[in-house]
């Protein structure tokens, strides 16, 4: 686990207001499912695949600390910075085809 946290100022400020701690960063970017924004950054969180990976490998120290980062996201630069950390209220969506996005109204 342990990356190297390497935040941006904003990313820090966040941290601190948000309440979240930089060892929850960490394990979100150990064991969290990657979505690209098509913007040149990655958002990291967890679904039910990265909850698994986590139970695998941590076991039932693993399920608190899913807790602790179930609804966190964080979104990293191409130079691995983290620029933002923040809660979840809203769904992350997949990559999908062009068009098919629902607030498009294509399907």
């Amino acid at each position: 686990m342990s990356h190297s946290l390497n935040l941006t100022q904003h990313a820090a400020k966040r941290l601190q207001q948000r309440g979240i701690r930089p060892e929850a960063v960490d394990l979100l970017m150990s064991f969290g499912t990657i979505e690209f924004d098509h913007n040149g950054a990655c958002i990291y969180y967890i679904d039910k695949s990265s909850r698994r990976r986590v139970e695998n490998e941590l076991g039932g120290q693993g399920l608190q600390q899913l807790e602790a980062i179930g609804q966190l996201y964080l979104v990293v630069n191409t130079d691995g910075e983290v620029i933002t950390v923040g809660h979840r209220q809203r769904r992350i969506y997949h990559d999908r085809k062009p068009g098919s996005f629902p607030w498009t109204g294509k399907h």
